[in-house]
């Protein structure tokens, strides 16, 4: 099977991934785009076992048979509350192959100059005629993999541009794979979310990239592989302390910011193997990450480069005491003010997806919007652990499109609103971010549901919540606290609403 045929069957998955990625802005046509998804890959996986460099079909359809089998156990059995975590560890593992791919390159690359030293004969050199000077027994060319024979072609340019691709890939990869199981390790809990840097701060990161840069330069001019290691081990603590430096309230943006460099080092390992559909593929993943971080960060009022940097996500100084108390209320309390209100503001968050309360809230919706009253749902860009988190949940459940507004189509609303509940947020519905300019998420936009006529909070019990960040909105004067899981006190409130 030739070049041509591999080429037009990667045009057309890349044309697939860009429709299946376009696909994704809007509720109707996501379904449609994961389709679109589903067909690009499995072109490309093809496409990639019967072109050039076909061979270990059995080796090949073992690995892919494996993959399979995890994909499908963790596809039927990891929570919604828990995809945030999952696709973390997943880009970790998009890291961790580009770094191996890189070293796979370097090696190659040495083992394939000892081949033409021993021939007599120099790796990129070229002829006369402006080709390259291969000039190695057919047997032993013949023998090499498709890899070792795509590097043999190669000139003496385009195997630097090679060494250059290959650290490139090797140092996003490394950050990418310890930044990603850091961000594992915090949004499963296993890993203390408050903001943590070693002594020296973001001076230990600048010295690493300092590092990395002279590593590179040194491998670049011929220093020899050793180079690498360091350079990798360099990159692997940037990763972590980056991600170790980033607190709680801002892990939405970690997750969309890894998803980028997930896709640049993807890109980059398409530019070692020569695999356009890779380079394709990582660029779009890799700028649609960024574009996506660059947003969030706009919705929570954070610096872009500071986020990248690490740091945020502590505290900046003493901050404003909470004074008040919390007040409980029953469900018949808040079944009697639903009742007796015209219009419902519901705000999900994190907590509702952790009870799987998404179909009582639908339910609750339906029983609410039967009366004829105004039930609309507010959606911060950052509620829950991972962009679209709250959107996902609310589809699943199939509360009405029209009504899932985002906060800047909904904060305005607020004032005019008989009844805000919160389900299971704290950070998005924080007066402190307008109050306090030593709060951890000071000058962050936030649903400011505190201005309705009356406010009920479900949450489990007086914590802080995953940031560690104490909400004063729980001890104002038109706040209640529902407490409890919020699927069971959602089932307790639905008889109620008569």
């Amino acid at each position: 099977m030739d070049f041509g045929f591999t080429i037009a069957a990667y045009a057309v998955a890349a044309v697939l991934f860009i429709l299946s990625l376009g696909g994704l802005s809007g509720q109707e046509s996501a379904k449609r785009a994961v389709w679109y998804g589903i067909a690009g890959m499995a072109i490309a996986v093809l496409a990639t076992l019967i072109g050039p460099g076909q061979g270990l079909w059995a080796v090949s359809i073992i690995l892919i048979a494996l993959g399979a089998g995890v994909g499908y156990q963790l596809a039927t059995k990891v929570q919604m509350t828990q995809m945030p975590e999952l696709v973390a560890i997943m880009h970790s593992l998009v890291g961790l192959a580009a770094v191996f791919v890189g070293f796979n390159a370097d090696i190659m690359i040495n083992a394939l100059s000892g081949t033409f030293a021993e021939n007599g004969l120099v790796l990129g050199a070229v002829a006369e005629d402006g080709y390259t000077a291969i000039g190695l027994p057919k047997e032993i060319y013949d023998g090499l993999s498709s890899f070792g024979q795509l590097i043999a072609k190669k000139t003496g340019v385009e195997i630097g541009i090679l060494r250059v691709e290959l650290v490139l890939g090797i140092w996003i990869g490394a950050v990418t794979f310890t930044g990603s199981v850091i961000a594992y390790g915090k949004l499963a809990g296993k890993v203390n979310t408050a903001a943590a840097k070693l002594p020296g701060g973001h001076a230990l990161n600048a010295g690493a990239a300092l590092g990395s840069v002279v590593l590179a330069a040194m491998y670049l001019g011929g220093a020899g592989s050793w180079t690498l290691v360091l350079l990798t081990l360099l990159a692997l603590f940037i990763g972590y302390h980056l991600i170790m430096g980033i607190g709680g309230a801002d892990m939405p943006v970690v997750v969309s910011m890894l998803n980028s460099y997930s896709g640049w080092a993807a890109a980059a390992i398409g530019f070692s193997l020569g695999n356009d559909l890779l380079i394709v593929v990582g660029a779009l993943v890799g700028s649609s990450g960024a574009i996506l971080s660059y947003i969030m960060c706009k919705a929570m009022n954070r610096s872009f480069v500071s986020v990248i940097l690490g740091g945020f996500g502590g505290a900046k100084g003493e901050q404003m005491a909470v004074e008040g108390e919390q007040i409980a209320i029953d469900a018949d309390g808040v079944a009697a003010a639903l009742n007796e209100a015209d219009s419902v503001i519901i705000i999900p968050g994190y907590g509702m997806a952790v009870a799987q309360a998404q179909q009582s809230v639908s339910e609750l919706t339906r029983k609410l919007r039967a009366k004829g009253k105004n039930v609309r749902f507010a959606i911060h860009p950052v509620a829950g652990r991972l962009p679209g988190h709250m959107n996902v949940l609310l589809a699943e459940a199939k509360v009405p499109y029209d009504i899932v507004l985002e906060m800047d189509e909904i904060n305005e609303d607020f004032p005019e609103t008989d009844v805000a509940i919160v389900i299971g947020s704290n950070d998005i519905v924080n007066p402190a971010a307008q109050d306090d300019p030593n709060s951890p998420i000071a000058g962050m936009p936030v649903l400011e549901c505190w201005k309705a006529k009356q406010v009920f909070v479900s949450k489990r019990g007086q914590g802080t919540g995953y940031s560690g960040i104490e909400n004063p909105l729980f001890y104002k004067e038109n706040t209640r606290m529902f407490y409890g899981d919020a699927k069971k006190s959602l089932d307790e409130l639905l008889p109620k609403i008569a």
